[in-house]
């Protein structure tokens, strides 16, 4: 049990270390080579939306469990999204799963609406740091860079909070009946944010993630 404790706690510590040096030295770098370069910065994610997930809110009678009905057919959509604190949003829908070559298909699409460099900030799944993906990056490095938060780390990740928000947002008076269905919703929640920058911008403010908007970041 001591035993057990101890490693817990070095675990614990390791990420605790993982995070400030990303915060206070790696992002910090990021930020400078970015300014230089007069480089956009983005966070990205991806996600997957299923119809059986519990979205938005219901009621029920004290005491009795509500029930949401729903389709009994399987299907789902993904997306992946990358944001800037500019307000910026950018997003591709696919069906397929996600995998390495989705990964460039996204980065391909998202270099062709900058005339400038990019750095895009990502988390550690395979795909992202698989061989296809770096080949593809190191023929298009003036156009592009990746960069990776520390492993287990979403609550550094501001797309995470896109994620989020993309699935509060769903409806959830009816419920989509096939994948086109819920495609075409996942695709309206991303077209109407991009009408939102003040929105996007929010994402930034969260107290584990607003370290990107403060100049001398604080260890926690």
């Amino acid at each position: 049990m001591v035993a057990e404790r101890a490693g817990s706690c070095a675990v614990a510590g390791g990420f605790r270390e993982a995070f400030r040096v990303w915060r206070e030295e790696t992002w910090p770098a990021i930020r400078a080579r970015a300014k230089a370069e007069n480089a956009e910065v983005l966070f990205g994610d991806q996600v997957g939306i299923r119809p059986d997930q519990v979205t938005g809110r219901t009621w029920g009678a004290k005491g009795s469990t509500p029930i949401v009905r729903r389709t009994g057919n399987r299907f789902s959509v993904n997306a992946m999204s990358a944001i800037s604190t500019r307000g910026r949003m950018h997003f591709m829908g696919f069906t397929q799963s996600f995998d390495a070559k989705v990964v460039c298909r996204f980065l391909s699409r998202l270099v062709g609406h900058f005339d400038h460099k990019v750095h895009l900030i990502v988390d550690r799944h395979p795909a992202h740091r698989s061989k296809t993906v770096r080949a593809w990056l190191a023929d298009h490095q003036d156009r592009i860079e990746l960069h990776f938060l520390p492993s287990y780390s979403p609550e550094l990740n501001h797309d995470e909070l896109v994620n989020a928000d993309l699935k509060r947002s769903l409806p959830h008076t009816h419920r989509a009946r096939n994948q086109a269905e819920i495609a075409a919703e996942t695709r309206r929640f991303f077209h109407r944010r991009q009408r939102q920058p003040h929105i996007i911008r929010g994402y930034f403010g969260g107290p584990h993630v607003r370290y990107v908007l403060d100049e001398n970041p604080m260890s926690f």
